[in-house]
């Protein structure tokens, strides 16, 4: 990637970012899942989750990981532990593949199912887990995996 394109590519995190703080809620699917594909794009895994209110609006997007090419560590403690900090209502977990493909692995739909299970104890909602792949989103929910 060259550096103007590097450029280009934050100018537009920036946009979308302001774009989701100044709705009053996220109820663009097509926004959000532009907004991860920029977020968590790059050359290692990383792994974010959106924090949200009762009413779906954002409260925070954390970062809560950046791993290497193929792997990146999510402790579910930590991600549940953040939304009670926050007073978060509900999450979207969002996180890329470098590879291109954005299928879920075996560890990826193990993660969520602890998260989920967390989250379900402590009432508080999981959307989705979306996948970031080159050019297209995969949403567990979607494929019937939540």
């Amino acid at each position: 990637m060259t550096p103007q394109e590097e450029t280009v590519i934050l100018e537009a995190r920036e946009i979308l970012g302001r774009y989701l703080n100044r709705n009053p809620a996220l109820t663009s699917w097509a926004a959000v899942c532009d907004y991860c594909a920029l977020t968590v794009r790059g050359p290692e895994e990383r792994f974010h989750v959106l924090y949200l209110d009762r009413k779906n609006r954002l409260i925070s997007d954390e970062r809560m990981a950046v791993g290497t090419v193929d792997h990146v560590p999510v402790y579910p403690r930590e991600v549940i532990k953040r939304a009670l900090i926050l007073g978060a209502s509900a999450l979207i977990l969002i996180h890329n593949h470098p590879s291109g493909d954005p299928t879920p692995s075996e560890a990826d739909l193990s993660m969520t199912k602890e998260i989920q299970k967390g989250c379900r104890f402590l009432g508080l909602t999981l959307h989705d887990h979306i996948i970031v792949g080159a050019g297209y989103e995969v949403s567990l929910r979607g494929l019937g995996k939540m």
